[in-house]
């Protein structure tokens, strides 16, 4: 019964998408019948913690991954969030849990020949969708913008004379963004074309599909992923990974850590040292064949 409650609150009220209740519900179900099969009660509502303890050690006996499990523990726990809102219970019993240790996924970036690769591809192309979709690689590319900051750039966001882009990151924390000459020529020439579009109401955002309307997330994934399944064989091809190539390939060129942070609207350093590693690698070679005592 509050299953279900929960479920209509993430339909209706959060408005998560399909995919993710599925997720949700699956993850809840798996708890609820490991707790009545062994503590033969129905809700788990009344679960402990040393009760849902057993279950990720179950879980962790199964052979799935760390990964995995953090996700369903997760479920549950955001179910005893909506439990302890809806006051049906005092307590969240997941309160205090640890996520359980689980290795990042390697980011492979892409190289830079793939990216010039997929540039020249679009640069003789000339008509609305062709100079957008080079548009938006570029602005990956040369910015490190994430997804959900390019799709919500607004047209008064863009400063073609002083070369830069306000960009409007988590939290609302703005940062300005410097843009190549390159961008900058892609950008005037996209606007050039961008005015000859029907706008409807979203007139106001900077990138709009043919039909006019401000061009969404999945699209952009799909003009990324497209691009790049010609030009590279990596397994990943997302808007993320392009992300992830601007703030490795500025490392791999000296650039200062601080800096990229800054670039990447980052809070910390912590979340920008995952870009580090592929720099590590990059200095390891260079160090192999520039030592003389390597050389010998």
């Amino acid at each position: 019964m509050y299953i279900s409650k929960f479920i209509d609150y993430l339909l209706f009220e959060k408005k998560y998408s399909t995919h993710t209740i599925t997720a949700y519900k699956s993850d809840l179900e798996s708890f609820s019948e490991f707790y009545k099969e062994e503590y033969e009660v129905a809700s788990v509502s009344k679960a402990n913690y040393q009760q849902i303890r057993s279950w990720i050690v179950f879980l962790v006996d199964t052979g799935i991954s760390n990964r995995t499990i953090n996700r369903k523990v997760s479920s549950l726990k955001t179910y005893y969030k909506f439990l302890l809102k809806t006051g049906e219970i005092t307590s969240n019993p997941l309160a205090k849990h640890h996520a359980l240790k689980a290795p990042k996924k390697l980011q492979i970036p892409f190289s830079v020949n793939e990216v010039e690769e997929v540039l020249d591809s679009l640069s003789d192309q000339k008509d609305f969708e062709s100079v957008r979709d080079r548009l938006i690689v570029e602005l990956f590319y040369a910015t490190g913008i994430r997804r959900t900051e390019l799709v919500n750039l607004r047209v008064s966001d863009i400063d073609i004379g002083a070369g830069q882009i306000k960009v409007l990151g988590k939290r609302n924390k703005e940062r300005y963004l410097p843009l190549l000459s390159t961008v900058c020529n892609t950008l005037k020439s996209y606007l050039e074309l961008r005015s000859d579009v029907q706008v409807n109401q979203n007139e106001a955002f900077l990138l709009l599909t043919k039909k006019g309307v401000k061009i969404y997330e999945t699209l952009v994934y799909r003009i990324i992923n497209s691009y790049f399944s010609e030009a590279s064989s990596k397994v990943k091809k997302s808007p993320h990974i392009l992300r992830h190539s601007f703030a490795t390939h500025l490392l791999n060129e000296g650039a200062n850590l601080n800096a990229v942070k800054e670039l990447l609207g980052h809070s910390s350093l912590a979340a920008t040292q995952v870009y580090t590693h592929h720099s590590v690698a990059q200095l390891t070679k260079v160090y192999k064949q520039s030592h003389p005592r390597n050389k010998k």
